[in-house]
């Protein structure tokens, strides 16, 4: 009986931690209703630890009942993969997601482009920027329109002309002839760009006419610009004015409307976690190149001297580390071969001297391939050239002391074994007798010797010359 009775108590205990539970989440199907406003900021290149970061955070943000989301980028762009299911979270999600680049100098550049267009609401702080939203993908870069276009320039950072007829949902194949030369796959992927970019301004209301041209022909603009094309939404100062203005304003969530009500509610900051800092620092370029050269470096020092673990295991756990941050990035397998090549080439130098030529070649392969290892065109997405500077210098300067030594060796006079055994003093280890053999340590080795004199152990002798194993002495 006692046992049914704690049976009822740990059932009803349940079953209230779970109404808790519940009751401190916003109800199914009212967002909007939490008691706090949940910001994301999306800062630097977009790349696979940004997706992951803004997905994450949104699942977070709607789990603790946020009643909106204010995304704050400041970003030059990045890969489309990339940028994608960003795009597609925001779709996607229960709650109002606000787009703020911020703070004052701050950009949504490229890829940037494209979410503050799938923002719900799409602000930006004085002193700010959009556009140049040519994206480009793992597979190479989207051509740029050529020269003579009738599109707008990207250094007059303007949109449409105003008081032009073209209709913002226009459809942008009536301009399929003007589209730049090229072969067929840039041309898709350009014209692809272009739909992405439309289809979203023509979901939330905003300029399609210019979003085109941000993609066609890298136009940007400023906030105010944004303001008058009606690009963006509201020009806020920072996320509390944001908040203010957006106060009334009706958004579509799905098939529903909502009507904001976010002033006065707090801001909760939602940061990265470990594993998105961790993904965000390997994949960047210049790390995952120094931790790739660091493991095959790490293995050719194991290779060569069996048994020291250390260079080994950290050499493997470089390189796997290496590899996994390269298969997500923009990686040129040629300039990855070319590396590998170089560096052969100057261990084959360091073990079989050629005067230079395995050593010179390598060193020229390694450079070459380094700067071709990440497409540059890609924005964020490169080597800092003074690395590969650095390591090219310390792999000139080992090349010289490798060569220095090689010619020194070569002109050195050359000695038998009998001539450097000559003269070689050393100690015996038992006596000898007369015309006797016994053994001495010479040298730090043990050999066969004879005397023509008797001799007690312990006493000095000098080598005269060695017949096969054994060394003739006399006493020093």
């Amino acid at each position: 009986m006692a046992r049914r009775t704690w049976s009822w108590w740990t059932a009803a205990a349940l079953l209230v931690s779970g109404l808790g539970a519940l009751a401190s989440r916003s109800p199914a199907g009212d967002p909007g209703s939490g008691t706090f406003v949940a910001r994301i900021e999306l800062s630097g290149p977009i790349g696979p630890a940004a997706a992951e970061y803004v997905d994450d955070a949104m699942r977070r943000a709607t789990d603790d009942g946020a009643a909106a989301i204010v995304l704050q980028m400041d970003t030059p762009g990045g890969l489309a993969e990339s940028m994608r299911p960003i795009i597609a979270d925001i779709l996607a999600s229960d709650v109002p997601v606000l787009g703020y680049v911020a703070p004052g100098g701050a950009r949504a550049a490229s890829a940037g482009t494209y979410i503050l267009y799938a923002c719900h609401v799409a602000a930006m702080a004085p002193a700010t920027h959009l556009g140049a939203a040519t994206p480009v993908s793992l597979g190479g870069d989207t051509p740029m329109p050529a020269p003579g276009s009738d599109r707008p320039s990207a250094s007059k950072g303007t949109g449409p002309a105003k008081g032009s007829s073209a209709p913002q949902g226009s459809s942008s194949s009536k301009d399929d002839d003007k589209t730049p030369a090229g072969n067929a796959e840039s041309n898709k992927a350009l014209n692809d760009a272009i739909a992405y970019i439309r289809s979203l301004a023509q979901l939330r209301g905003r300029n399609a006419a210019w979003a085109e041209q941000a993609v066609r022909g890298a136009a940007t603009l400023t906030a105010s610009e944004a303001m008058q094309e009606h690009v963006i939404d509201i020009v806020a100062s920072d996320a509390t004015a944001l908040l203010a203005q957006v106060d009334g304003r009706t958004v579509r969530i799905g098939e529903r409307r909502l009507v904001l009500h976010l002033t006065g509610l707090p801001l909760r900051d939602y940061a990265p976690g470990w594993r998105n800092r961790f993904l965000a620092t390997i994949t960047n370029p210049t790390i995952a190149y120094m931790l790739l050269l660091a493991g095959i470096y790490g293995l050719i020092l194991e290779a060569f001297h069996p048994g020291a673990l250390l260079p080994g295991i950290t050499g493997g756990i470089c390189l796997l580390i290496g590899l996994y941050a390269l298969q997500l990035l923009p990686v040129n397998y040629a300039g990855l071969a070319l590396m590998a090549l170089g560096i052969g080439l100057l261990v084959a130098e360091a073990f079989s001297p050629s005067v230079g030529a395995l050593g010179i070649g390598g060193l020229i392969a390694f450079v070459v391939g380094s700067i071709m290892l990440f497409r540059t065109g890609v924005p964020g997405y490169g080597v800092n050239l003074g690395v590969i500077a650095g390591l090219a210098f310390c792999a000139m300067v080992g090349l010289g002391v490798l060569l220095r030594l090689a010619m020194r060796a070569r002109r050195a006079p050359h000695f038998s074994v009998e001539q450097s055994m000559q003269a070689t003093v050393g100690e015996l280890l038992q006596p000898v007798g007369e015309g006797g053999e016994g053994w001495a340590r010479i040298q730090g080795e043990r050999w066969r010797v004879r005397c023509t004199v008797a001799l007690p152990a312990g006493a000095r002798v000098r080598v005269l010359r060695r017949d096969g194993l054994l060394l003739w002495v006399e006493p020093t």
